[in-house]
């Protein structure tokens, strides 16, 4: 036991190194194995919203920092424009390519499932995150969005008295992070009878398409109490009911700064609008890059990480705003040592670390 708390201690603070044969006989700790030749891709399905958007410059920055310590050699981008398709023959050119690794943010479940067969057929390490697929020979990098859409169901139904009407703005469909936060929704609203799902629309995580999509099938809907979301969606749907003139009900917000910045100004005209804000963090790439970089070094990896979800509350709100510029999403920097730490705890069953806060330039 001292062992590992000696390993982790040295994981947190990036000096695994330091005690090289106590970390890899424990196997925890960062793996030290040469990967300064090894090359790895990233395949993204889609690129059309601030979370993405986002996403992509965490793992630029992760990869920049790698490439000038010398942990690898080279990376390359691919977007497909949420068509599964096109992502799958994006991946087939990146396995005639021959990259080392190839971490996906996957358009869909199951129609990657035999790309990434092949491509660890090919002895190429594969990492999804996000949005995943469940070829069993990938590596996952994932959030508990099954239980994110139980947060929100429990939080409305209790706010509620367990009898409302909710609107559901979902994602894009066909992605494994829509349906498993619709799932935990559902499941959640089970256990209040009174609850009704009165609409439901696809807002794929972006504002403009939420604001539309929900304008457009407020003029059918009864009185909204309350809306679940999915991030990236609170601020449209605010919008959209502001245009209709409805009163504006409970919203879950998804992390992105103008949500939480919406959120502080409806606090301000009313101290008692309660709500919180929860999404996962773009920096999750960066995760997905060093998990990679890891099964290169040589470290021995569960097939399952599970990573935790940041959530905002009101008294958090200020403190992340400060640190927020406009156009971002609520994120912390995701290090080769965090990583680590995630990779060990899921290895041992016990709870991940929380999530670094994040500070001014983080974003």
């Amino acid at each position: 036991m001292k062992t590992l708390r000696i390993a982790a201690l040295a994981a947190a603070f990036g000096i695994a190194g330091s005690i090289g044969g106590m970390a890899r006989a424990a196997d925890t700790g960062v793996a030290t194995g040469d990967t300064a030749g090894k090359k790895i891709a990233l395949s993204n399905s889609y690129a059309g919203n601030s979370w993405r958007q986002q996403m992509l410059k965490t793992w630029n920055r992760a990869t920049a920092d790698a490439i000038a310590a010398h942990l690898i050699k080279q990376t390359k981008v691919v977007n497909a424009n949420a068509s599964a398709p096109e992502q799958a023959n994006q991946i087939e050119s990146l396995i005639v390519e021959g990259w080392d690794a190839i971490v996906i943010n996957a358009a869909s479940p199951t129609a990657l499932n035999g790309v990434i067969q092949e491509a660890c057929d090919q002895h190429i390490v594969v990492v999804v995150f996000d949005g995943l697929a469940t070829a069993p020979c990938a590596y996952k990098v994932a959030y508990d969005y099954t239980s994110m859409g139980k947060m929100e169901a429990d939080f409305v139904g209790k706010h509620l008295d367990g009898k409302g009407n909710v609107l559901e703005v979902r994602g894009i469909a066909g992605v494994s992070v829509d349906d498993d936060i619709h799932k935990g929704i559902i499941e959640g609203f089970a256990a209040d009878p009174g609850i009704k799902l009165a609409g439901s629309v696809h807002g794929n995580w972006t504002q403009t398409i939420a604001q539309r999509e929900v304008a457009s099938v407020l003029p059918s809907l009864p009185p909204i109490n309350a809306v679940v979301t999915q991030g990236g969606d609170g601020w449209g749907t605010y919008e959209a009911f502001k245009a209709a003139g409805r009163p504006t009900p409970l919203i879950i917000f998804g992390n992105r700064q103008d949500e939480l910045a919406l959120w502080h100004d409806l606090l301000k005209a009313d101290p008692k609008y309660d709500t919180f804000s929860a999404s996962s963090a773009p920096g999750c790439a960066s995760v997905a890059f060093w998990v990679a970089q890891q099964v290169l070094a040589g470290k021995t990896v569960p097939k399952m990480i599970t990573l935790p979800l940041p959530v905002i509350h009101a008294a958090d709100l200020d403190a992340w705003l400060k640190v927020m510029p406009p156009g971002s999403v609520a994120t912390p920097v995701y290090t080769q040592a965090w990583t680590a730490q995630v990779i060990d705890a899921n290895a041992a069953g016990v709870a991940p670390p929380a999530s670094p806060i994040a500070k001014a330039g983080d974003m």
